[in-house]
């Protein structure tokens, strides 16, 4: 029998660079651990006796029922004393909850078996954000991160019958207000309050440890949460308990894996011995590799460290690069029995590289390799599902996820102005091969960095946060904040603070490196095992520019923010990798009918206002500006919507396809964002209800692996490319067709061609004169497609004047819908060119599999439609959008009882 007792940090792997490609399985946190049990207990809530707001909402002070895990926002709601967040413009009215302190209470009972164990703790996996915790009257912990995972020993302090758990939770803003108003001089924050419940001048928000977007950002709403917004569990054990399992790759080809388990237990207070059996499980769920032992063990943490091979290893890949398999290994302590002495995780075998290879230009590159594959990263950045966390399902998240990867995504970013997301998140992702870029929880401005208690607390936050998620293999890059070192270089922040203060700026920075640059460094070194650390996004991690297209990560915003330059800007910006970029666009009219009525939903009306967030409730004048620059003025409130869509999708596509083009240079690019925390505007290719904007169909072509790039400025330049991220080569025949917008063809071209692997092919660059050959550019169009056989497996048009100016006519599409089996099919036919068709079904239910295309002259499409409806529902439903009906404000009538052409 072998005996081992040594320090977990001993085990972890070493790096001869920051860079260095790292062979890793990652590991499991407590997370895994299978003997925690949920509290099963009676929860109830209150505002706190006292409290000042009791004034204004006299006899909230008794208790009311509470959902546990949750909020305080989602308790009142079901209590009745306030409406529905985010139903009309509830906002400013609801901004007392925030100020006010909250007191929770549960009361359980404990049975007899958990109080025969000689240990017990109770864990909090989530206390928003200021919390003192007590149990039967006396104090148990206090709290002050909302990120952290929370623990308190109970051994002795638990009865059979009667248990009473109280968390009282303080106002964040009354909390830190005093300290922040103190400061001679401040340091950035974000979003100031516009409704008078915190100074502008003294922003509390980057001094608390708590999702930084519940105080209100440009996509969101202002809702300062309180409550014990994930689960309480009550945990019991004896003599000995497993506390941490992990499994570390030493070496990794597609012949072997050599492997070490390290297992953590917390023995009690005297040494003994104990069994552990280790079982690998494969994709199939055969065994492939068993562990037996028998190991000493110290009284408190032990770390043990078992060795163990595989032959001819099943690699995790993202996908469109292989397979998504996942290991499962299980650990038992004297044969398990117990949950305390049992745990397992499920995990994939991949390596995870960095690659920063410097140029002859003086430039460093930016692209991950997985597995020793370069992988194009094509996706979109991630903002928290909800308003308020503890509502979002794994249904949910599934959702959202299945549709990115539907849209031929492979990467994510968590952005960091939220929470870490939960299990399900990083479980759904590594199933579907979606890589994950993983913020940690800086959101912008500036951090008191230079406060040492400050920093101690985030590294806990870290620590917990990695080790709970770190055997997810979908999880390839942990990066210190979001947009905080470009903020001070590039936005004022730092000019301004040296102005007032240089002692104070210069300390400001320094705890900006120290946080940013060490310690977050260092854990992740101590805990990720190799997957990668990047200071900030964007920039060099403390390179001299921060924002800098030629090295490292871009955020470019002069598109939308700023001097709001037209989409064609994109074509002049190419960075290494784009992890930010955007337009933002309206939902569809189902999803403002949700929280406006009809009549209220006018581009400046107020309820609209409130669910724009973007310039302070005006981003709708933005808005206009960029749909009136290609397509004048919308008519309605729908034709605003219907063209904002248009807008943002047409111009992200042409930024991606830009990205794509440049490849290798380019290696990433990642379009601000794919999802909503309400429904509101925003830059989201899916809406709040999961429904799928323009954008979104337009992300599912523009993201293939095979794709064309043809790609027009304003000079009237078009660069023509095509696009293969298959791992092999694929022989295809391109062609160039320009016609007129009634379909008589003046123009053609064509050639077979060979496109290399996981590569751009540059084609040709073309002037207008080439392609229109003396035509009108109001009356003309260019096809470029790729052809396999008779079929065209990509395409793009180039048009040649904006929309509003085009010869666009009405009345050219006709649609015909009939019974196809289990489903529908509508069949819709283009007399002339059709631009930007949009199929919709009002509130029936019923999808379409595909939307937001164009349609040449004389082209035929079948859609399949799905949905629980009746044919005559649908048709009764049916409406079509085409941007030229939509420009011309005409309304095409019935044709046959077959046929619903109601079109706008």
């Amino acid at each position: 029998m072998q005996s081992v007792s040594i320090q977990f940090g001993s085990m972890q792997v070493r790096m001869t660079g920051l860079w260095r490609s790292a062979l890793l399985l990652v590991l499991c946190g407590l997370g895994n651990i299978a003997f925690a049990t949920p509290l099963a207990a009676q929860w109830s809530f209150r505002l706190l006796p006292g409290d000042t707001q009791l004034q204004a909402h006299p006899g909230l002070d008794a208790w009311r029922p509470a959902q546990v895990p949750g909020s305080v926002h989602d308790d009142l709601h079901k209590a009745g004393v306030i409406g529905d967040p985010y139903v009309g413009a509830p906002e400013a009215g609801l901004q007392w909850i925030g100020l006010a302190d909250w007191e929770y209470r549960a009361r359980f009972d404990v049975d007899a078996a958990t109080l025969s164990r000689r240990h017990a703790e109770l864990r909090f996996d989530g206390l928003d954000t200021f919390a003192e915790v007590s149990l039967n009257g006396q104090p148990l912990l206090k709290a002050d991160n909302a990120h952290r995972t929370w623990r308190a020993n109970v051994d002795g302090r638990l009865r059979a019958k009667g248990n009473e758990l109280r968390v009282v939770f303080r106002s964040p803003i009354r909390t830190l207000l005093p300290q922040v108003q103190a400061m001679p001089h401040k340091i950035a924050g974000n979003y100031p309050s516009p409704y008078g419940d915190e100074p502008k001048d003294a922003m509390v928000g980057n001094f608390a440890r708590k999702p930084a977007y519940h105080l209100g950002w440009d996509w969101g709403p202002r809702y300062v949460t309180a409550g014990v917004w994930r689960p309480v569990h009550l945990d019991s054990w004896d003599q000995h308990r497993i506390t941490g399992l992990a499994v570390r790759t030493d070496a990794l080809d597609d012949q072997r894996a050599r492997l070490s388990v390290l297992l953590q237990v917390e023995q009690g207070a005297t040494a003994g011995k104990a069994g552990v059996v280790v079982d690998v499980l494969d994709p199939d769920g055969l065994r492939v590799a068993r562990i037996e032992r028998e190991v000493v063990l110290q009284p408190g943490a032990n770390a043990l460290q078992l060795p163990l091979e595989i032959a001819q290893p099943r690699r995790w890949w993202p996908v469109g690069y292989g397979a998504q398999d996942r290991y499962t290994v299980q650990a038992r302590l004297d044969g398990g029995g117990d949950p305390a002495r049992e745990a397992a995780l499920r995990t994939g075998l991949r390596s995870v590289q960095l690659q920063r290879d410097e140029d002859a230009e003086g430039g460093q590159g930016f692209a991950f390799v997985i597995n020793g594959v370069p992988v194009f990263a094509k996706g979109a950045n991630v903002i928290p599902f909800e308003s308020f966390p503890a509502r979002v399902t794994r249904e949910r998240l599934r959702r959202d996820l299945q549709a990115a990867r539907d849209a031929n995504m492979n990467m994510l970013r968590n952005w960091g102005g939220g929470y870490y997301e939960s299990d399900d998140f990083f479980d759904i992702a590594d199933e579907l091969g979606l890589l994950v870029w993983q913020d940690f929880m800086f959101g912008g401005g500036m951090q008191p960095g230079y406060d040492p208690a400050f920093r101690a607390n985030v590294v806990a936050e870290a620590r917990d946060n990695i080790r709970r998620l770190r055997h997810h293999p979908s999880i390839v890059l942990w990066c210190g904040n979001n947009e905080e070192e470009t903020a001070w270089k590039d936005w004022g922040h730092r000019k301004q603070l040296t102005a007032a203060d240089p002692a104070f700026a210069a300390k400001v920075w320094q705890g900006y490196v120290d946080l940013f640059g060490n310690d977050l460094r260092q854990v992740v070194a101590e805990e990720a095992l190799g997957v990668p650390y990047w200071s900030s996004s964007p920039s060099n991690d403390l390179d001299e520019k921060a924002n800098d297209s030629r090295r490292g990560d871009k955020h470019y915003w002069d598109v939308w923010g700023g001097p709001a330059l037209p989409a064609t800007a994109y074509l002049h910006e190419t960075p290494r990798f784009m992890s930010e970029y955007g337009l933002q666009a309206w939902p569809q009219l189902s999803t403002v009918d949700a929280f406006a009525s009809r009549d209220e939903q006018q581009i400046d009306g107020p309820v609209i206002r409130a669910h724009q967030k973007f310039m302070a409730g005006k981003g709708n004048e933005r808005l206009l500006h960029y749909i009136e620059r290609e397509y004048g003025t919308p008519a309605s409130f729908a034709d605003f919507v219907y063209l904002g869509q248009v807008m943002q999708a047409e111009g992200i596509e042409l930024a991606a396809l830009h990205h794509r083009a440049s490849r290798p240079y380019t290696m990433g690019s990642l379009y601000w964002q794919l999802n909503d925390v309400w429904p509101g505007a925003s830059w989201s290719s899916i809406d709040y209800f999961g429904h799928w904007k323009a954008l979104h169909y337009h992300a599912r072509r523009f993201f293939a692996d095979v794709a064309v790039a043809a790609l027009r400025d304003e000079d009237g330049v078009t660069r023509f490319s095509l696009l293969n991220d298959g791992r092999q080569p694929l022989t295809a025949r391109w062609r160039v067709r320009v016609m007129e917008v009634d379909g008589r063809e003046f123009a053609r071209q064509q050639e077979t061609i060979t496109l290399a692997p996981m590569a751009a092919t540059q084609v040709a660059q073309l002037v207008d004169a080439d392609l229109l050959k003396g035509h009108d550019p109001a009356r003309s169009v260019a096809a470029f497609e790729l052809l396999q056989g008779g079929d065209v497996i990509a395409r793009r048009l180039v048009h040649f004047v904006p929309a509003r100016t085009q010869a666009l006519a009405a009345n050219q599409l006709h649609a015909e819908l009939r019974a196809d089996g289990d489903g529908y099919r509508l069949r819709l036919h283009a007399d002339g060119l059709v631009r930007a068709v949009w199929v919709d079904f009002g509130d029936t239910g019923a999808r379409v599999d595909d939307n937001a295309f164009d349609l040449l002259p004389g082209e035929t499409r079948d859609l399949r439609v799905r949905g629980d409806a009746s044919l005559d529902a649908l048709r009764a439903a049916l409406r079509l959008r085409t941007l030229g009906d939509t420009l011309h404000a005409t309304s095409v009538p019935p044709q046959d009882p077959a046929s619903t052409p109601r079109t706008r």
